[in-house]
């Protein structure tokens, strides 16, 4: 049955929920794939469509009703939750502006960022702001994941980083630039996976040369490889 939260009525209820999501369910398919009683995956199925959490098509085969999405509209985004706690102890530890980015289209977006509070030079990224997808360790990292091969390429034909380089980002979990994206300033990121693998976003920190050196992943790679596990651990 999976995780058990100490409630057999709330964990079978989850249990078919999870289910019929997979795949529309007749009640002996219910039954089949949760292993439950007869009665009880009956009993179950009836009550969540009586809240309109399921609803039955006209085979009479249970799917995923509209009450759920209705609830989804209203839930919080949970990485933008997280990214602000999380971030911040990226800037702290590193002691630089850290960032996090997700993909449109042919940009990434910056949708959270702790500057960096000391004095020096710093990078900034305000939220919200849109950066092309073709320089960039975060840029790297959201391609080297991508899932369409004829994506990559397009990227590729205009980037100025390589298939080469989305191979090795692979290998190792992070990337790295160094005057990539903005002459002066290095970076490193390393994906944030939802619960299924895929990587949904990329975090980083950034700041000038100067400071990070010619290859900042050798010393902050493990910061930033920590952030993106706390913010896949939320998604």
């Amino acid at each position: 049955m999976g995780q058990s939260s100490g409630i057999g009525v709330l964990d079978k209820a989850v249990l078919v929920l999870t289910v019929v999501a997979a795949s529309p369910a007749t009640l002996a398919e219910l039954v089949d794939r949760t292993g439950l009683p007869r009665a009880t995956a009956h009993r179950v199925a009836v009550a969540l469509e009586s809240h309109r959490l399921l609803l039955r098509d006209a085979e009479g085969r249970w799917l995923p009703g509209p009450a759920l999405a209705e609830l989804a509209r209203q839930a919080p985004d949970a990485l933008l939750v997280a990214a602000p706690g999380v971030l911040a102890r990226l800037r702290d530890e590193t002691g630089e502006s850290a960032q996090l980015y997700r993909r449109e289209g042919g940009v990434r977006v910056c949708v959270a960022a702790a500057e960096r509070t000391h004095g020096g030079l710093r990078d900034t990224v305000p939220v919200g702001v849109r950066l092309p997808m073709t320089a960039g360790s975060a840029a790297q990292v959201l391609a080297a994941w991508a899932t369409r091969d004829d994506d990559v390429a397009e990227l590729l034909a205009h980037a100025r980083f390589t298939a080469r380089t989305l191979a090795e980002v692979r290998r190792r979990g992070w990337a790295q630039s160094v005057a990539e994206r903005e002459a002066g300033v290095a970076s490193v990121s390393a994906p944030v996976r939802d619960a299924a693998g895929a990587v949904v976003a990329a975090v980083s920190v950034s700041g000038p040369i100067e400071r990070l050196g010619r290859r900042p992943g050798t010393h902050l790679s493990p910061a930033v490889l920590a952030a993106g596990r706390a913010l896949s651990q939320r998604v």
